[in-house]
């Protein structure tokens, strides 16, 4: 039998209007675990990327941009964190550190909450550990079966939900540098379709030798040589009355996220420039209110481009740069969450009832995207 929606006023039944709000936030970073430590970290562009522990990070970077001495039982305790591989720590712990800042109220209705959790391909490490495993035992099946959980790509969106009793839609989503955008993206269509009133939204990513190799081995023997990083950041997104009523302040009003697809360099700064120009004017607002801007920030070929189709979008005006990259690494699937975590810790920059904040990504597989963000409190009930 074939069901449809009914349409009110343009939108599905059960559908929801009004403006979103990003009303709490946390990360794991290389400045450590937490809102604050990230904030300090940003503002005073400390350098996050630090010589590594060969005996702990064994691999081809010397340096590398890791949570400095990550212990998940310090913030989750030990019971059931033994067979979590690095990237559902990072979730889980920066996930934690958001609902405790929020109190017990926010998960009262857990099948009211949503989670929307970017990865990149899983665990790197757990899906070759658990490989290698089938090739070196005794028997192709002589494996840690408690294990191969952790080779899945939604294990760290999925172990977060039910550590913390998450009961709302549980969605994976995977994009490369654009992962944290896209699940920004997402987590507004979710609520926007009426499938949960609030969302929690971020992203995640793990260092690991297995990775370093990948991404060393991969790259042109021209690219430059980008320490990695690792890390995330999470975001709780509802509607600004709902975030007033449970007296958290707005700290972003979500215009809109953009998203088009390139063939070549050049096409790539077209692109971006046609994303940012349709938010700007979707959004209704004016290119000069921008006064802050997060590029993704490539070091390579891919730099040119984004930091071009800015300039030509935004004109004169002279907004403040923030460039994550340089201050922890390539932090691949977490990387876009992060610069939206940053432009947060940049809120003073852009506190005017006008002010704006932009976010951008130049994927190397062909996708760029952005996100537009408003001040918090400017026409926030």
């Amino acid at each position: 039998m074939t069901t449809e929606a009914a349409i009110v006023d343009g939108r599905p039944s059960g559908a929801r209007a009004g403006e979103l709000v990003l009303s709490a936030w946390s990360a794991v970073s290389p400045y450590g675990v937490g809102r604050e430590p990230f904030s300090a970290g940003v503002l005073a562009r400390r350098d996050g990327v630090t010589e590594l522990d060969r005996g702990t990070f064994p691999g081809p970077f010397d340096s590398a941009g890791v949570v400095p001495d990550f212990d998940c039982t310090l913030y989750l305790g030990k019971k059931g964190t033994r067979t979590m591989n690095r990237a559902t720590a990072i979730a889980v712990t920066m996930i934690n550190c958001l609902l405790e800042s929020c109190g017990p109220d926010l998960t009262a209705k857990p099948e009211e909450l949503g989670l929307v959790l970017g990865a990149g391909s899983g665990s790197v490490q757990s899906i070759m550990d658990f490989t290698r495993d089938s090739f070196t035992g005794s028997k192709p099946y002589h494996v840690d079966a408690m294990r191969f959980p952790n080779t899945f790509m939604n294990r760290a969106a999925g172990q977060s939900a039910i550590w913390h009793g998450i009961k709302g839609p549980n969605t994976t989503i995977a994009g490369g540098w654009l992962t944290g955008l896209l699940a920004l993206s997402y987590a507004v269509r979710l609520y926007r379709g009426g499938h949960c009133p609030r969302v929690l939204c971020g992203a995640t990513e793990e260092y690991s030798e297995q990775r370093a190799w990948l991404e060393w081995s991969g790259r042109n023997a021209d690219s430059p040589v980008t320490p990695l990083g690792e890390g995330g950041a999470v975001f709780l997104l509802e509607p600004a009355g709902e975030a007033a009523q449970a007296g958290r302040r707005p700290l972003a009003r979500v215009l809109g996220t953009h998203f088009r697809a390139f063939g070549d360099t050049a096409g790539a700064r077209q692109a971006l420039a046609e994303c940012v120009r349709e938010a700007i004017e979707r959004a209704g607002v004016l290119a000069s209110d921008v006064r802050v801007v997060v590029p993704l920030g490539d070091e390579g070929e891919l730099r040119e481009p984004e930091e071009g189709a800015i300039a030509e979008v935004l004109g004169t005006g002279s907004p403040e740069w923030v460039r994550c990259r340089p201050l922890f690494g390539d932090t691949f699937a977490a990387s876009t969450s992060l610069q939206v975590a940053a432009a947060l810790a940049a809120g003073e920059k852009w506190a005017g009832p006008n002010d704006l904040a932009l976010v951008t990504g130049i994927d190397r597989d062909g996708m760029v995207g952005c996100a537009l963000l408003a001040n918090g409190g400017a026409g926030v009930a």
